[in-house]
C-alpha cells in the first residue's frame, strides 16, 4: 500500500514565505546587533583618544611647569 502525500502548490509557497521571512529577520536581526557592536567600539575607541589627549595635555603642563621652576 502506497501513502501518497499531497502537498498543494500553495502550501509550498507559504512554507517558502514562512522560510524566508525568519531568515530575513535573522539577517536583519545580526545586522542590527553589529550596528550596536559597532557602535560600542567606536565610542571605546573614542573614549581612549579623548583620555589619552588629556593625559598628554597633562605631561606637558607639568613639563612645562617644572622647566620653569628650573629656571627660578
Amino acid at each position: 500500500m502506497c501513502l501518497i502525500l499531497h502537498v498543494s502548490h500553495r502550501s509550498i509557497m507559504v512554507i517558502g514565505k514562512r522560510i524566508a521571512d525568519v531568515g530575513y529577520k535573522l539577517f536583519s536581526g545580526s545586522m542590527m546587533l553589529l550596528t550596536v557592536y559597532g557602535g560600542y567600539l567606536c565610542v571605546l575607541r573614542a573614549k581612549r583618544y579623548m583620555d589619552r589627549q588629556n593625559q598628554l595635555q597633562l605631561e606637558a603642563q607639568n613639563q612645562s611647569t617644572e622647566s620653569d621652576a628650573i629656571k627660578d
